[in-house]
């Protein structure tokens, strides 16, 4: 029989029960109901790419969307929307979100200044995949003129299937949590 190292499984068992207890990083958490909810916003640049990700999150990927904005492709300011996005995301009301816009670098700028909100801007899988296992990000920026529909909907689809890794990258995440803080 093989011997067990005890280290091994406390430091396991610490991290299932930090998950189990919904730290804010761990998961995205149910909406109202059970289901998993996901916010959703864009600017004009990324209207039309936010209409088709709403589908595509609801109808296929059986996620509830919380649509933030915008409504149309009329002129509007993207620091509203990435805000509307990661306020409902860092209030527990949705588990994830995204924000689109046209190049997707200022609606992350914007989010990451709502507290407990860690924006990813991501081009391709290797990113997202990186920004979730690694970085916890639990939003999602796309830029509308980066990456065309066939592209963000697999990313959709990996940021919202991918787990946080945990182990060593937890150390880092709660580093980053501690700058926005002020105690980094």
């Amino acid at each position: 029989m093989a011997q067990v190292d005890e280290s091994e499984v406390r430091r396991l068992v610490r991290e299932a029960v930090e998950r189990a207890l919904a730290r804010p990083s761990a998961a995205p958490g149910p909406a109202a109901g059970g289901r998993k909810r996901v916010a959703i916003g864009a600017d004009h640049g990324g209207y039309a790419l936010k209409e088709v990700l709403k589908r595509f999150i609801a109808e296929e990927l059986d996620w509830e969307v919380h649509d933030c904005g915008t409504h149309s492709g009329e002129a509007v300011d993207y620091p509203d929307y990435a805000a509307a996005v990661g306020r409902a995301v860092a209030s527990g009301e949705c588990g994830r979100g995204i924000v689109v816009d046209a190049a997707g670098i200022g609606s992350t700028m914007a989010a990451n200044k709502i507290p407990g909100v860690r924006c990813a801007l991501c081009h391709d899988d290797a990113t997202v995949r990186n920004a979730r296992e690694h970085n916890d990000a639990n939003v999602l920026a796309l830029g509308a003129r980066v990456v065309n529909r066939g592209l963000a909907t697999r990313m959709v689809r990996l940021f919202l299937a991918t787990p946080f890794g945990g182990g060593r990258h937890e150390r880092r995440v709660q580093k980053i949590m501690a700058l926005e803080r002020g105690a980094g």
